[in-house]
């Protein structure tokens, strides 16, 4: 068991990025002149374990021996990541489907995936198993769950809960800032709150076995895409070689961080000085179970699938809301530009 100063400290550092992820507290690279072998990666939030198979493919040399200068910077969220490719503050861009379904709907961008990194996504909802206890979607009907403002996460919830028939209006969302989001739910303040699967790694830390309770959506049937590469259409007419060996690099950078964790973290441990090795192992074993499928053991890491993208826009339109005309999910995506074969 972790001690109280190590605990507060672990506390604080997983408020910190809760704070990030809700307030988009990151900085981000200025715009800088480029060669054509100059490309930069947005992501979609500060660097942290999740975001490991891009340093990897960097460190191994991938993206040199495409012929490509690659920089990574970080992000101040999914949307801010596709404001930085539209600006040109960035050629590739690490974001979700909401965020590009709502920019396309708005006409704010004309990217397009031509990676699905997320095969399922990462909401969650965590609580104490000496509290709510919450393991299975009925028990999510009169929850109340600690959230934040402007998330879209209460919706997906929400549009989860109908799917299993269960009363989407029985759940109260608790408007608590990120930052304090996990320190209530350890003082029992709060049953439950929400956030990506990756916060498990942290809770467990300061937990004792067996004391954290989690349920993710994906494992109950929510079939919804989350994270990929974004590219915009015009750098995929005029630059597709470009794009294909950018994407090629990647891929491969994904490919050997899900075999060997421990190697990809002392990388990563390189380009993010302090970052907590162990952290950044477990982050990658849930990252792992969220990025590969059976689409991916047969066609290869990064696939994209049609009739699946089309269910995510319908649960989009559904529970979050696309304004405008109906969005065609074909518009998204390509996946020319993926190798071919198994991962």
């Amino acid at each position: 068991m972790a001690t109280n100063s190590k605990r507060r400290q672990v506390v604080r550092s997983l408020g910190a990025v809760a704070a990030g992820w809700a307030t988009g507290a990151w900085q981000v690279a200025g715009a800088q002149d480029r060669s054509q072998g100059e490309l930069t990666l947005s992501l979609d939030f500060t660097a942290l374990g999740r975001h490991t198979p891009w340093y990897v493919a960097l460190g191994k040399g991938y993206f040199k021996q495409a012929g490509l200068n690659v920089k990574i910077v970080p992000g101040q969220g999914t949307a801010q990541a596709i404001q930085a490719l539209e600006s040109g503050i960035a050629q590739f861009a690490f974001s979700d489907v909401v965020s590009l379904a709502l920019a396309r709907a708005r006409g704010a961008s004309s990217a397009k995936f031509v990676a699905m990194n997320y095969q399922s996504a990462p909401y969650a909802v965590f609580s104490l198993a000496q509290g709510a206890n919450v393991t299975k979607p009925e028990q999510l009907n009169g929850l109340e769950i600690a959230s934040g403002a402007g998330s879209f996460s209460p919706k997906v919830i929400q549009g989860f809960m109908k799917q299993h028939r269960l009363d989407p209006g029985s759940v109260k969302f608790v408007n608590v800032d990120g930052a304090a989001r996990v320190g209530m739910l350890l003082s029992k303040k709060v049953p439950s709150i929400e956030n990506f699967i990756f916060t498990q790694v942290g809770l467990e830390k300061v937990l004792p076995g067996g004391q954290l309770s989690t349920l993710l959506l994906a494992d109950h049937g929510l079939e919804l895409y989350a994270n990929g590469l974004l590219v915009k259409e015009d750098m995929i007419k005029s630059r597709p070689d470009t794009v294909r060996g950018f994407v090629k690099a990647a891929m491969q950078g994904w490919r050997d961080t899900m075999a060997d964790p421990q190697a990809a973290s002392e990388i990563m441990a390189n380009y993010v000085p302090g970052i907590n090795r162990e952290v950044v192992v477990g982050e990658i074993k849930l990252l792992s179970a969220l990025a590969q499928s059976a689409d991916t053991r047969k066609f290869g890491m990064g696939w994209i699938d049609g009739g699946r993208m089309q269910r995510s826009v319908d649960f989009i339109a559904q529970n979050i809301g696309i304004p405008g005309a109906p969005l065609s999910a074909a518009s998204l995506f390509t996946t020319d530009f993926l190798p071919k074969g198994a991962a």
